[in-house]
């Protein structure tokens, strides 16, 4: 297949097979945490309009990328998120992650949209009012039948807190297989030993915690339609369009800076 501008996009698929996409719909999350990757707060800007990102995804989809997760800024608080996931059932798999402080008001939204599976975030393993609400809420979407997990930020300052908190998650029947145990970027990172001692000797983590490097089955595609190969890395480049083959070339060539995880050593 040869793409508007002649390159050969079969060529490059075959460089890049990519099969997993994380997508942020937006930079609006009211929390607006300190630590937030990309600068998310209240008044946001976007730069997606719900019908690009149904034919991006679709088109991703006819070339074999299997799954879209959406992230954030917070994806519950876009309003097009709930049509978006509707227009896209059966066409790849769809997750999100939240910080579930909008999920009660738009519980019933998001069941009825059917997401594949929800990511609830705890970003302050010592706050007890944090960790049983999101047991809750992981509770109450899998009861009503969608897929569950919750994303556990852990810091090496607070390693006891994030000890306790796993214990209540594993004690309400959230088992290692659906915690995503993330490491603190820039200052107060734990090392990988750390993480292990905090889940247990098997547990699920980002790719990076052994070591920078690109993974060619996975990209990320920002707010401002910028295209990496992490969500992390200052190094993007634009998405010229809203298409499969655009996304391969703007992957092509495009470098990968570390995001300042220094202390991911055993």
């Amino acid at each position: 297949m040869i793409d508007s501008e002649g390159e050969n996009a079969s060529a490059l698929s075959a460089r890049w097979p990519i099969e997993r996409v994380s997508l942020e719909l937006g930079r609006r999350c009211s929390k607006g945490c300190w630590f937030c990757y990309n600068g998310s707060n209240a008044e946001g800007e976007r730069t997606w309009e719900p019908e690009d990102v149904v034919a991006f995804a679709r088109d991703c989809a006819a070339h074999d990328v299997k799954a879209l997760s959406f992230g954030g800024g917070e994806p519950l608080e876009e309003p097009s998120l709930f049509a978006i996931l509707r227009a896209l059932d059966g066409i790849l798999f769809r997750s999100l992650t939240t910080n579930g402080l909008p999920l009660e008001a738009r519980f019933d939204d998001l069941v009825a949209a059917r997401p594949d599976k929800v990511h609830v975030s705890i970003h302050f393993p010592g706050n007890d009012a944090e960790v049983g609400r999101v047991i809750a809420q992981v509770g109450a979407l899998a009861g009503a039948g969608i897929k569950s997990g919750v994303n556990l930020l852990v810091r090496a300052s607070t390693i006891d807190d994030a000890r306790t908190a796993t214990s209540r998650l594993y004690d309400a029947g959230i088992g290692p297989d659906r915690i995503v145990f993330l490491p603190m970027r820039g200052e107060d990172t734990p090392t990988p030993a750390q993480i292990a001692s905090v889940a247990g000797p098997k547990f699920q983590s980002m790719s990076c915690l052994s070591g920078c490097g690109k993974s060619p089955r996975f990209c990320s595609i920002g707010w401002d339609r910028s295209v990496a190969w992490c969500s992390y890395t200052t190094t993007r480049a634009k998405l010229a369009e809203p298409t499969w083959a655009a996304m391969l070339r703007a992957l092509e060539g495009l470098g990968l800076r570390p995001c300042g995880l220094t202390q991911l050593r055993v």
